[in-house]
């Protein structure tokens, strides 16, 4: 991961300029590794399985899986993708279509485990429903 100079007393604000020097790859091990914090923190008020379901709702690509999927997606559009990167695309974006899948059962595990609806869990996570949906 990069080095980020950071002044002694941080402000939020003061931290998300320091996060947003680093690359994109330690970008996202580093909104990984926030998640993890954030469910760890929650933790005390949670259930074991809980906590494991905020784990799985929480988790994350390894570092640069979206950037290939964005460059695929150029080509795609560009029409200039071969066809074994085609076949690689398919298989990224069925990959998140999977990883999908297995976060919206674990919010609606975690939604049945706390008494309430998905909805209100997303609210809760600071989850934003995808707008197509």
């Amino acid at each position: 991961m990069d080095t980020v100079r950071v002044e002694a007393q941080v402000t939020p604000k003061d931290l998300l300029n320091a996060v947003s020097q680093l690359s994109a790859g330690d970008l996202e091990q580093f909104a990984e590794e926030v998640a993890k914090l954030r469910a760890k923190r929650r933790a005390p008020n949670l259930s074991q399985r809980e906590t494991e379901l905020m784990l799985l709702i929480n988790q994350g690509f390894a570092p640069g899986f979206r950037q290939r999927i964005s460059t695929l997606q150029e080509k795609l559009q560009a029409e200039t993708l071969t066809p074994d990167e085609h076949q690689e695309y398919l298989r990224l974006i069925a990959q998140v279509e999977e990883r999908q899948a297995q976060r919206l059962e674990a919010l609606a595990e975690l939604a049945r485990l706390q008494k309430t609806n998905v909805r209100n869990v997303m609210k809760q996570l600071g989850i934003q429903s995808p707008g197509y949906v």
